[in-house]
């Protein structure tokens, strides 16, 4: 069976064009279908939940799960392709990009949640100047679906996953993703019993010095004063409070990972399903919404870079199926790709596999260079963070 050819992709991005290339595969347990699988978790009423969702089965309505979002699937393709600029891929790293500095920490666009218009972006400086004052930053912000050559040139992803320039008081750039994609699971319970009350997981640490640890303010300081440069400043100020409330009655060494903790139903555990299906859609429509002062040639190699560029990313991703702890899946069969050929018919095609999704994106780049005159040289819009932004940031923790 063939794979989709640089040729389909282009008269695809031509108007009149086939509407979307979807590819279909089944997943299941890595332990086999006895094992329950962590789907994502969400927060609904101050509380950790899971997205039960009614889905079109197998021509039912069937229960099912969110195992992995649309934007955790693009966020998943975008870091497969950050990865292999990193590691100097010959072709993807002449992917335009936006790279931001904090001290020793460099993040692209690829990373970034809102792309070329991330506040991370615009709160940056380049020569000491702000990045919102830079001719090439404001092309790139200037950039909509009638002329968005510029933003091509500057953030390609940007066009491919979907931005939103929303800070902006006028001219607000948006740009929908003409990629999407999800993993959802078909509940082996088709009762609603899961839904209504989600299955919980036995939590437990054995601590071999003592399951119970007891502490003094005096002990807790000193401790924390030990450990305070490597551990977080709202960390470091709950313990010293709990530990100030807790007077002479002492403390639990808990908070400082000391002691053990008792068996106990408490995290959201795991769900078994009977299908577990991974899908994407690659919509030519969306693309072909875009154009690029190119003339109607032109501009359709630049969608189908676009497009190729995309196929690269989803090749990548769906070669790493690591989602999360508890969660490990493995292909339970070849995905199903299709080609929309209008008014109802379609054509079945081979997945791409890393190496011919490389050698498809090759090509779109050189149609791309010689038929509209892009720029795709691997150039960097380096992008210093403001020292404001890298003083007030703090990680959350676990949870």
């Amino acid at each position: 069976m063939p794979t989709i050819t640089l040729e389909e992709l282009t008269e695809a991005c031509r108007p009149g064009g086939s509407s979307a290339l979807t590819s279909t595969t089944p997943l299941r347990p890595a332990e086999g279908p006895h094992a329950a699988v962590a789907p994502a978790k969400y927060v609904s009423g101050g509380q950790s939940t899971f997205a039960f969702e009614t889905r079109f089965v197998d021509g039912e309505a069937k229960h099912s799960v969110l195992i992995d979002s649309k934007q955790s699937q693009l966020n998943r393709v975008e870091e497969t392709l950050h990865q292999a600029v990193q590691d100097g891929h010959s072709t993807i790293s002449r992917t335009p990009r936006i790279e931001v500095t904090y001290g020793d920490q460099v993040t692209s666009d690829l990373q970034l949640p809102h792309r070329a218009f991330d506040g991370h972006i615009r709160a940056g400086s380049v020569d000491g100047r702000p990045v919102t004052q830079l001719e090439i930053y404001r092309r790139g912000r200037d950039a909509s679906k009638a002329d968005a050559k510029s933003l091509l040139e500057m953030s390609p992803g940007s066009l491919v996953f979907g931005s939103w320039d929303s800070s902006r008081a006028s001219n607000q750039a948006r740009f929908q993703s003409a990629l999407t994609g999800e993993i959802i699971g078909v509940l082996a319970d088709q009762s609603g019993q899961v839904a209504e009350n989600p299955p919980r997981r036995g939590g437990a640490r054995v601590d071999p010095v003592g399951m119970s640890v007891q502490l003094s303010q005096e002990d807790v300081e000193s401790l924390v004063t030990d450990q305070e440069e490597s551990m977080s400043a709202k960390t470091v100020e709950r313990i010293r409070g709990d530990a100030k409330k807790a007077k002479g009655s002492g403390m639990s060494g808990s908070a400082l990972g000391l002691g053990g903790v008792p068996p106990a139903l408490e995290a959201l555990g795991g769900v078994a399903c009977s299908q577990i299906i991974r899908s994407h859609v690659l919509s030519f429509a969306a693309l072909r919404q875009l154009r690029f002062g190119a003339g109607p040639e032109g501009d359709a190699a630049c969608r189908a870079l676009l497009a190729a560029f995309a196929l690269n990313g989803l090749a990548r991703a769906d070669a790493e199926l690591n989602l999360r702890a508890n969660c490990h899946l493995v292909e339970a069969g070849p995905a199903t790709v299709v080609l929309d050929m209008r008014h109802g018919r379609t054509r079945e095609l081979e997945a791409l596999s890393i190496e011919q999704a490389d050698e498809l994106l090759a090509a779109a780049v050189e149609q791309a260079v010689e038929q509209a005159g892009i720029s795709w040289d691997g150039q960097v819009l380096q992008v210093q963070g403001s020292p404001l932004v890298a003083g007030a940031a703090e990680d959350a923790g676990d949870e």
